[in-house]
C-alpha cells in the first residue's frame, strides 16, 4: 500500500523580491526601481513575476507610462513594508536581546512585596532597562520556587529558606514585626513600643505553617514565651490584616503591612525584638542564563 504525504507546499516569499516589489511600486516604474535598487531592469522583472507566482494573485498593472497597483497590490503593499521593518530590526533586536538590553523577564512576588518594595524595583528596572519586559506573578513563597525550577519564573522576590546549592539569591529589604490591633482593643489606646509579652492570653491570629511557613516559624519564635490562643491559621498577611478589623483576633505582621489602610485596625510597634528580623530576597537559579534577568540582577546588586 502506497502513502502520500501532502505536505503544505506554500512557498516561501523571498525578501529580495519583497523589497524589489516595494521599490517598484514607490516608484511606479520598473527603470526608476532598478535604478534605486542598483540593478538592471530584467532580472527586476522577473523578480516581480516569481513574486506574483508566489502570492498567486496580479500585483502590478503594467501601463505605457509605468506600472500601477492593483486592489491586491495596495494591500500587499502595506503588509511587504511592515516586512520589511521586521527585516530590517530583527539583527538589532537579537543584538538587543543577546546583551540583556531587550527580552523578556517573569518575576514572582509575595503580596506583601507588593506594598512597597515591588514598585521602587520595577521603576528601576524599567528605568534602566526600558525594552526589557516585565511579566508580574502574585505568589506565595513555596509556589514561587516551583516556578523558578520549572523555568515559568526567572526571579522570585520571596521569603526564607530556600535551597542555596540550586538557587543564588540577594537580601534586598528588611523590616520589623509589628502588631495588629483591633481599634476598640485595650492595648490599641496605648502608644509606644508594647513588649510582646503583653499578647499573653490573648486570641492571635497565626500562619499556616504549610502555606506560609516563613512567618509561621519568625512568629512562633518571638511567641515562644506568650501564652495565646488561636483558630485561625492563614497565609495571606492582607487576609489577616481584614480579620484583624473584623475583631478576630491579634495579630503579628510586617511593618509593610501598615500600608494597608483597613478601618477598625491599630499598628504598634513591638519591643525586645531582633532588628529588621522580617527578610526578602531576590532569588534566581543558579542555572540562569536569561540576559536580561543577568542585567536585572546587576541592577540589584547595584
Amino acid at each position: 500500500m502506497a502513502i502520500t504525504i501532502d505536505y503544505d507546499s506554500t512557498p516561501m516569499l523571498s525578501l529580495e523580491h519583497v523589497r524589489g516589489f516595494v521599490a517598484v511600486a514607490e516608484e511606479a516604474h520598473f527603470g526608476r526601481a532598478a535604478r534605486r535598487l542598483q540593478m538592471t531592469q530584467p532580472p527586476l522583472s522577473r523578480q516581480i513575476q516569481r513574486l506574483e507566482r508566489d502570492v498567486g494573485v496580479r500585483l502590478l498593472d503594467r501601463t505605457q507610462r509605468g506600472v500601477a497597483l492593483t486592489p491586491a497590490g495596495l494591500a500587499f503593499l502595506e503588509e511587504a513594508r511592515r516586512l520589511l521593518a521586521l527585516a530590517n530590526a530583527a539583527p538589532d533586536t537579537a543584538r538587543r536581546v543577546a546583551a540583556g538590553r531587550a527580552g523578556t523577564v517573569c518575576v514572582g512576588f509575595t503580596a506583601t512585596a507588593g506594598f512597597g518594595v515591588l514598585g521602587a524595583l520595577v521603576t528601576r528596572i524599567e528605568d534602566a532597562l526600558p525594552d526589557v519586559e516585565l511579566v508580574l506573578s502574585e505568589l506565595v513563597s513555596a509556589v514561587q520556587f516551583d516556578r523558578l525550577r520549572s523555568g515559568a519564573l526567572d526571579l522570585a522576590l520571596a521569603r526564607p529558606p530556600f535551597d542555596t546549592e540550586e538557587f543564588a539569591s540577594r537580601l534586598v529589604h528588611r523590616e520589623p514585626l509589628v502588631a495588629a490591633l483591633p481599634a476598640a482593643h485595650p492595648l490599641a489606646e496605648e502608644t509606644g513600643e508594647m513588649p510582646v509579652e503583653r499578647l499573653d492570653g490573648e486570641a492571635l491570629l497565626l500562619y499556616s505553617a504549610d502555606q506560609a511557613g516563613y512567618f509561621a516559624d519568625l512568629t512562633a519564635r518571638v511567641l515562644a514565651t506568650v501564652n495565646h490562643t488561636s483558630t485561625h491559621f492563614l497565609t495571606q498577611v492582607h487576609t489577616m490584616v481584614a480579620l484583624v478589623a473584623a475583631g478576630r483576633g491579634v495579630a503579628l505582621v510586617p511593618a509593610s503591612a501598615t500600608r494597608l489602610r483597613f478601618d477598625g485596625v491599630r499598628y504598634r510597634p513591638l519591643a525586645g525584638l531582633p532588628a529588621d528580623p522580617v527578610e526578602l530576597h531576590a532569588v534566581w537559579r543558579r542555572s540562569a542564563v536569561n540576559p536580561a534577568l543577568l542585567n536585572v540582577i546587576e541592577l540589584l546588586d547595584a
